[in-house]
Formats: structure tokens, sequence, C-alpha cells
């Protein structure tokens, strides 16, 4: 029911967020550093499954709402499509912190499996980068006309989850290794806000004159 360029769409900008350094990112490379990689792979479970909270509370949302009110569709595009234009200047403006390491790991006190579990799930359950993703972003690759709203939120999400899975246990397996290159070549930081900057910007064009 997804186009193939749909789906690469989608692809390209969940990519972008989960290499964006955010909260996930910085807390599990902290956990990883600090406990071992096993803590961090832990966490990571409890990080997947507040995206799977995510993808059920929206499939369930979008399919009442878009029944319900057709045109809210519309409303979630343009809105939509203005906050992406947000994201992208957040990313690029002057003291958006790319002149400094954000992925310094910080101290973090040596926690049981369960501990961790709920720890890596509480991260990202309260991580408004996932919030958006989910509630902002995911909408706008959804086309009524094409099928069932449910099985296209649940599609997606579940290409979200899998890109998101296999970057975090990347960086979980080499940890200590991203923080020390990053450290050494801060322009690489800079570039990668650019790059997420372009992206925002082309997807917001692309959802704001589409006519679907």
């Amino acid at each position: 029911m997804i186009s193939f360029g749909t789906m690469i769409a989608f692809a390209a900008v969940a990519l972008g967020m989960v290499c964006a350094p955010g909260p996930n990112m910085i807390y599990l490379i902290s956990r990883s550093v600090t406990q071992g990689k096993l803590a961090g792979m832990i966490s990571l479970f409890g990080v997947m499954l507040a995206f799977v909270v995510y993808i059920v509370a929206t499939m369930m949302g979008l399919s009442a709402l878009f029944l319900t009110v057709p045109i809210f569709y519309s409303m979630i595009k343009w809105a939509g499509a203005v906050y992406l234009l947000w994201l992208a200047w957040k990313a690029i403006r002057p003291g958006s912190g790319s002149d400094r390491n954000i992925l310094e790991p910080q101290s973090l006190a040596i926690e049981s499996p369960k501990k961790l579990f709920i720890m890596g799930f509480m991260t990202n359950l309260l991580n408004p980068k996932a919030a958006v993703l989910y509630v902002s972003l995911l909408p706008q690759f959804i086309d009524p006309a094409r099928g069932s709203v449910l099985m296209q939120s649940a599609t997606l999400g579940l290409l979200q989850i899998s890109i998101s899975f296999i970057v975090n246990l990347l960086i979980i397996l080499v940890a200590s290794q991203v923080v020390s290159w990053f450290g050494k070549r801060p322009i690489w930081m800079s570039i990668q806000r650019w790059v997420m900057a372009s992206v925002l910007t082309a997807l917001a064009a692309r959802m704001a004159f589409d006519r679907k």
C-alpha cells in the first residue's frame, strides 16, 4: 500500500533523526562506556519498547482521526511542514552547540538489568524527538487513499524501529570509538547538522506542495 518512494523518503528521515545526537544516543553511549556493551544493549531494548508504545498509540489515534475528520490530514500536513522548518533552523542556528562535543559520555551509576531496561524505556518515552517523529512526521507519509491507515502506520513504524535499532546497536558496540572520533573531528558534527537541516527543509517543501 505504501509506495517505494515514500518508504525511502521516510527511511531517510528516520535515519537522519536517529543519527542526530539526542537523549537516546547520549544515554546509550554513556551507559555503554560506564557499564559495558551488555548494559547498553539492555537499555536499547527498553528504548525500542517505548517506540512500540508510540506506534500503537499513533496507529489507533490516526485511524480514528482520519476517518472522523478527513480535513485533519491537511492540517497535520501543514503543521508538520512548519515544524520541520523549525527543526532545520534549530539544527544550524548560531549557538546550537555544533562547536562542542555533545556526545561526551556522562558518568552513570551501575544499575541492575531491570533498572537499565526501565531507564532506557523512560528515556525514550519522555524524549520529545520520539514524540515528534510519530505525532507530527509519520502522518505526513500516510495517504488515506492508498488503503488502511492502520497498516500504513504499522509498516512505517516498524521501518523506523528497525533503522533505529540497527544504528543504536552499532553505536553501542563502538561507543568509546564514536566519542573519541567525534571529539577529535568537531567539524563532522557541524556537517551532520547542515545535512540534517537540508533533508528536513527538502521534506518540508515536499509536504507543503504535495497535493495527495
